[in-house]
């Protein structure tokens, strides 16, 4: 796992803005460094060393040095293409995957891309062509990003490394907080910094002299095979899981697994069989401890578990670092969950496994056994959308916005695992006026492609291309690189999708035959029939437990004084006055401290917001500390 930085247009100290390009990422590549420079392009390269330890080290060439590349990522499938280009006459100075991908464009051109298993993103300059070629994997897993400024393109692992070159201009996206505001992540391919964008998942672009062109080379497709039965399907979900994590501990380094109480990390260090788990948790509180349980699942499984209590004042003073590397706002309060298990871990290995993915494939997530779950559903949209406009005019009360959203179709309510603010509370709250589209014009590319699916299907499809790559993703990249870690996510595997895109509905969100009130449906339920197959008899109930997920007490927090005054300061300072009407942040924040209404993911996106400006904006010596 790597991190690289590069840009076009010679200027005179180009191999030194290209060394402070990446000297900013530093924490992705510790072990060593790289660079290229001719009169055309700079590229530089931090490098983790995990595969070919000696010979691995990037940029890196084909037979006649025509091509140079930077990699970030794992080819898991590398030996196999390898083979098959060996066999074409081509002649290799390593073992690595970087050089495998290099000679297999030279070879195969963008078809390359169909042929790999694996998480990337790379860059290819070809001298001759004078054409740059880039790529990011399939599901986002690793990042890629692009700035064109002063006849300067820029590109590279973090939007940071940008910050070094003389014609990056800095700039707030205003637009990008608009949207922020709503799904407490950046949702468009544009970031928090204007002119600056993130290459999609599963896209690739190619720049030369004739422009700059974007397509994209993978699509994810759900057709369901109604004739293969559960038992099949488990059979199935076992052998692609198997191999899938098999592919995933490809090292020559020693690999460990994430685990917290969901049946995702426990199914992939039940069937990883390696030494090490890594768990974190927050106080005594099983509702937000998980260690516990971590500790006699390691047990049972007869691995060692390392964990870490998080206490607030932990949490809270490290905050502002982890923002640093985030480089865009997110306010999902389990990154710094993550970061510190991140950290743990990365004291006794490099690389570690872990469960993202699971539910956006599988279909995991408890809303989405809300289409159709209640008897209500049945009744005709156009009653039901003039009972839910009467009850959004009535005042809040329990049980009102059941009827709210019953009232509307699946494609205008639901835009993903997080809708915080609605266009008309952000419009209220924000002193800024932009052209942000309404969150269903962002919504609606995706659901277009879906249209003829059921509701399950297009709620997983939405939250695959959107709330994966935007949090879950971003999150895990940065929180472990941030720690000098390679994370691999064996759910997010081209194979696993291509068995999990074909399992019918009533197998991934199923009604329960003896249900409570509470939990009628069981969700994912084809994948937690095969983790309870292959998971030892001891621990087989790990299938059936709710998941925690390194839960994070915000809420319990923003009640307490200490945590309340912090936040105050930050909503009524000169920097939130030029954004918010402060007046209603303080009353969120009011309201909340009073048990008037639970308002702490209100609070936490807007207090994550205020953090990061800071950082970027306002106080560049702190950026200046966190990079040392």
């Amino acid at each position: 796992m790597c991190g690289y930085a590069g840009f076009t247009n010679f200027i005179s100290d180009a191999q030194k803005i290209i060394k402070d390009m990446t000297d900013k990422i530093k924490h992705r590549g510790p072990d060593d460094e790289g660079y290229y420079v001719d009169d055309d392009i700079a590229l530089g390269h931090r490098r983790l060393s995990i595969i070919d330890i000696d010979s691995g080290k990037q940029p890196m060439y084909n037979e006649d040095s025509s091509m140079v590349i930077v990699f970030n990522g794992e080819i898991y499938n590398y030996k196999s293409i390898r083979e098959k280009l060996i066999e074409k006459g081509h002649t290799f100075r390593t073992n690595s995957d970087t050089e495998v991908l290099i000679h297999g464009y030279e070879q195969y051109g963008t078809h390359i891309l169909d042929m790999l298993r694996g998480m990337f993103s790379f860059v290819i300059w070809d001298k001759n062509k004078k054409e740059l070629f880039g790529a990011r994997d399939f599901f986002g897993i690793k990042p890629l990003y692009y700035a064109s400024m002063n006849e300067t393109f820029m590109f590279g692992s973090e939007i940071k490394s940008f910050l070094s070159h003389p014609h990056f201009k800095k700039q707030l996206n205003q637009r990008a907080l608009e949207n922020y505001m709503t799904f407490q992540y950046s949702p468009e391919n544009e970031t928090f910094f204007k002119n600056v964008f993130k290459l999609p998942p599963a896209h690739y672009f190619i720049k030369n002299s004739n422009g700059f062109v974007c397509e994209r080379y993978w699509e994810i497709n759900f057709e369901s095979d109604e004739d293969t039965v559960l038992s099949q399907w488990t059979e199935k979900i076992s052998d692609v899981m198997k191999d899938s994590v098999e592919a995933h501990k490809i090292s020559d380094v020693e690999v460990g697994s994430f685990l917290s109480s969901g049946v995702d990390s426990s199914y992939v260090a039940a069937i990883a069989d390696v030494d090490k788990t890594f768990t974190v948790g927050f106080g005594s509180d099983e509702k937000y401890n998980e260690i516990g349980w971590a500790k006699n699942f390691s047990s049972a499984i007869r691995k060692q578990n390392h964990s870490k209590i998080i206490t607030p004042e932990e949490y809270w003073s490290n905050f502002p670092k982890i923002q640093y590397h985030m480089d865009e706002p997110l306010a999902d309060p389990s990154a710094v969950a993550l970061y510190f298990v991140c950290n743990i871990a990365s004291q006794k290995l490099k690389v570690v496994l872990s469960g993202e993915g699971a539910d956006e494939i599988f279909g995991g997530y408890n809303v989405y056994s809300e289409p159709n779950s209640t008897f209500y559903d049945k009744f005709p949209i156009s009653i039901r959308r003039g009972i839910g406009n009467l009850c959004s005019r009535l005042p809040a009360k329990r049980g009102l916005n059941f009827f709210v959203r019953k009232g509307k179709t699946l494609e205008e309510r639901f835009i993903g695992n997080a809708y915080i603010f609605t266009p008309e509370e952000r419009k209220s709250i924000l002193k800024i006026r932009t052209d942000a589209p309404m969150p269903q014009e962002i919504t609606a590319p995706f659901y277009s492609k879906v249209k003829n699916k059921d509701d399950v299907t297009k709620m997983q499809y939405l939250d695959l291309h959107m709330w994966m790559a935007g949090d879950i993703l971003l999150k895990a990249d940065k929180m472990s690189m941030a720690n000098s870690l390679e994370l691999r996510v064996p759910f997010l595997d081209k194979e696993v999708m291509k068995v999990a895109s074909g399992i019918p509905t009533r197998y991934r969100v199923t009604r329960k035959e003896v249900t409570d009130s509470k939990t009628p449906y069981i969700t994912k339920y084809a994948m937690r029939t095969a983790a309870k197959k292959d998971t030892p008899p001891q621990t087989a109930k790990t299938a059936a437990k709710k998941k925690l997920g390194f839960p994070v007490p915000i809420r319990v927090w923003l009640r307490e004084e200490k945590y309340y005054q912090i936040v105050k300061e930050k909503f009524t300072n000169k920097n939130s006055s030029q954004f918010f009407n402060t007046e209603l942040l303080v009353k969120l924040l009011d309201d909340h401290k009073n048990q008037i209404c639970d308002n702490s993911r209100k609070i936490w996106t807007v207090f994550t917001f205020l953090i990061w400006y800071d950082i970027y904006f306002d106080n560049n010596r702190e950026v200046l500390k966190w990079q040392a």
